[in-house]
């Protein structure tokens, strides 16, 4: 029935098996500071090594020659702390360096890391924190309460933000284990001594809170009753009050002098793990008080626990590595069948997102619905377990409820209870975006996007686009929606992003019908973004798309910034295109053609043609330059009005004698009067 327990239960390895004497395996000699790594100090005769295990990979177990009190290692470095007498310094072991050292003016009783770069240290009279960062030295906490006198200090531990501490010892008067705990709060300056042999800090979300609730738990084994308690810490205003839980812990008849000695909190469950001594571990909801399952994990003594998982990992005298994590498949189902609390399972399968519960979930919300408390239901919908109730159906029976006057409609309290804790599915990103835009809070859908509150999509992105390119591009960047985001490019101007992009994701858009869009839109952003890909290497497009894309707009500017820019190395193979750029500004920027002749940039045209053209545009001169016909020439000569008479006595510089003569007689028989005395020049 292994599979139908509410917990999955493993042995992670056995230090024997690594080679480890089971007589090195105790709380004096083995630390165990995360899941990450166990410390073990073993002697051999007159030889002493520290021993290292790598719980990631276990084959990379490693010894170093290393004589010490005790050794602590790093909860996520390879970096080891060392105590030898008073003296305690910290070596980086990857980078065989040390990171720092201090010389204690008292003998240090118990120490453990609290953080990756802080450890706490227990002296008879003081506990001290004590950074690997920087220069300073450990830096007192507070005096140990009179109720420690005389124990062994077995634990210690800190809430998130350090400012409330527990420090544990166990002492055995008259034969019987005693913990005492002292609480100590920094803000305060003020400490309670409490019986206790084990405890933990953590944080739990109650119905209606606005921020988690911080709580400490504790528990006890005393003469008479044994007990775990959880009470609230620093209360946040607005959040509801929590009600402090103590709860009857129960230890079987034959564990007469069991007792806690870990508690490991796991935050996404809410829950507690109590190991014991004898190998016992139970778990307890931390809201209610609750005991989800208690049962023997070991038969052999427990002695150091850490948290692995949102569980926990332990290890006994046998060297047994063992870790108990919670089992999703089977927890919710276990907690109905074996306690009957339904709100403990409800609340269960909602805060962790678990099965086991759905169809209690679904009569649940129909009940509300059917008894108009609808706004109960939109919040029980949205907290809905792997949100099973966040559906298009649940949508869109809420959205078309209203509201008491001043209060929410349950379909907004509906995605406010989501977004208060998660993130909006496909089709609520959709259904939020619509009115939230309507109503011109754009701001709001902003802000949602960078707090990854939203699931893109090209829906959505294209919902965007009416109010805003800008927002809609980041919809489709994250949507991953490569046309959508290259069109948005292109509109924006951005086109030396375009390509890149394209290369980045391995997208190959249909450039063609690209620059067309944005040519209908803007012709200088067209031409900039024409340019910029048939510099690709190879061309992403053709010069001649290009022009068929721009003439289809009758972007004549566009295209002659466009040709003169692509034809500036006078190919021969791009002939086509120079009669085509000079074409169409012959017929209808004769200026402009002008220009370009003038500058002698093409040479590779059709020049009887041009020719033509620059005649009957009035642009005499161009013509003569580019006919070679005599009879065209003739033609073209006689309109001295309008051509520079210097310039036409050098042209005829270029023809032959009897060519001349034939073109001076020309001139003369069309108008001697105008033109004879040029001829004379001439």
């Amino acid at each position: 029935m292994a599979d139908q327990l509410p917990i999955t239960f493993q042995e992670f390895v056995k230090l024997p098996d690594l080679g480890i004497d089971p007589s090195n395996i105790s709380f004096n000699t083995l630390t165990l500071q995360s899941d990450k790594f166990i410390c073990i100090r073993e002697k051999t005769g007159e030889r002493e090594q520290v021993c290292i295990v790598d719980l990631d990979d276990t084959s990379k177990t490693f010894r170093r020659p290393i004589t010490a009190d005790s050794a602590i290692m790093n909860p996520e470095n390879k970096i080891i702390a060392l105590k030898a007498g008073r003296n305690l310094q910290v070596f980086n072991l990857e980078m065989k360096a040390k990171v720092k050292s201090c010389m204690m003016t008292e003998d240090v009783q118990f120490w453990r890391w609290i953080s990756p770069f802080d450890i706490a240290m227990v002296t008879e009279k003081t506990v001290y924190h004590w950074s690997i960062e920087g220069t300073d030295s450990p830096t007192k906490q507070f005096e140990r309460h009179a109720n420690l006198n005389g124990t062994q200090i077995i634990g210690y531990t800190t809430n998130a933000k350090k400012n409330w501490m527990a420090l544990i010892g166990i002492s055995a008067p008259q034969g019987r284990i005693v913990g005492s705990m002292q609480l100590y709060n920094k803000d305060r300056g003020a400490s309670q001594p409490i019986e206790a042999h084990a405890a933990e800090f953590s944080e739990i979300w109650l119905e209606g809170a606005s921020q988690p609730t911080q709580v400490f738990a504790f528990a006890s084994r005393g003469a008479t009753s044994s007990k775990l308690h959880v009470v609230e810490i620093d209360h946040v205003d607005g959040n509801p009050p929590f009600q402090k839980r103590s709860v009857e812990m129960m230890f079987p008849p034959e564990a007469v002098n069991d007792f806690p000695v870990s508690m490991q909190a796991g935050p996404k469950y809410e829950l507690v793990y109590m190991v014991t001594k004898f190998g016992f571990i139970h778990l307890y909801d931390l809201e209610s008080g609750t005991c989800v399952f208690s049962n023997r994990i070991s038969g052999d003594t427990i002695f150091v626990a850490t948290k692995h998982q949102n569980g926990l990992l332990a290890v006994n005298r046998k060297g047994q590595v063992l870790s108990v994590c919670v089992n999703e498949e089977t927890v919710v189902p276990y907690i109905l069948q074996n306690t009957g609390n339904v709100e403990l399972a409800f609340r269960m399968a909602s805060r962790a997102n678990l099965p086991g519960a759905d169809q209690l979930y679904v009569q649940r919300f129909q009940q509300l619905m059917n008894q108009s408390q609808f706004n109960e239901a939109a919040k029980m919908a949205a907290n809905s377990p792997r949100g099973m109730l966040r559906t298009e159906d649940t949508i869109n029976q809420l959205k078309h409820l209203q509201s008491a006057p001043g209060q929410l409609s349950p379909i907004l309290q509906y995605f406010a209870a989501i977004l208060e804790k998660g993130e909006l599915n496909r089709h609520e990103s959709i259904e939020l975006a619509r009115p939230v835009l309507a109503s011109n809070r754009k701001a709001l859908l902003e802000k949602w996007l960078k707090e990854d509150k939203l699931e893109c999509s090209e829906e959505l992105g294209d919902i965007v686009q009416q109010h805003d390119a800008t927002l809609a591009l980041s919809v489709y960047l994250r949507a991953n929606v490569p046309a959508k985001v290259v069109v948005c490019f292109a509109q924006s101007g951005q086109f030396d992003k375009i390509v890149l992009y394209c290369k980045k994701v391995g997208y190959t858009p249909d450039w063609v019908p690209l620059l067309m869009q944005v040519a209908r839109a803007d012709g200088e952003k067209a031409c900039d973004f024409a340019l910029s890909l048939v510099k690709e290497d190879p061309p992403l497009v053709t010069a001649d798309q290009v022009v068929g894309v721009f003439t289809s707009q009758n972007l004549v500017q566009q295209t002659t910034r466009f040709l003169l820019e692509a034809l500036k190395d006078n190919k021969e193979s791009d002939a086509q295109l120079q009669t085509k750029l000079l074409e169409m500004n012959l017929l209808n920027a004769p200026q402009v053609a002008d220009a370009i002749l003038g500058n002698n940039m093409f040479t590779h045209f059709d020049r009887p043609y041009i020719a033509q053209l620059a005649e009957k545009a009035g642009l005499y001169q161009r013509a003569l330059e580019l006919y070679d016909n005599l009879d065209d020439i003739k033609r073209v000569a006689v309109h001295t009005e309008v051509v520079n008479g210097e310039w036409l006595v050098s042209y005829f510089g270029n023809l032959s004698v009897s060519d001349s003569l034939a073109v001076l007689r020309q001139m003369l028989d069309h108008n001697m009067a105008q033109n004879l005395q040029i001829v004379v020049q001439v």
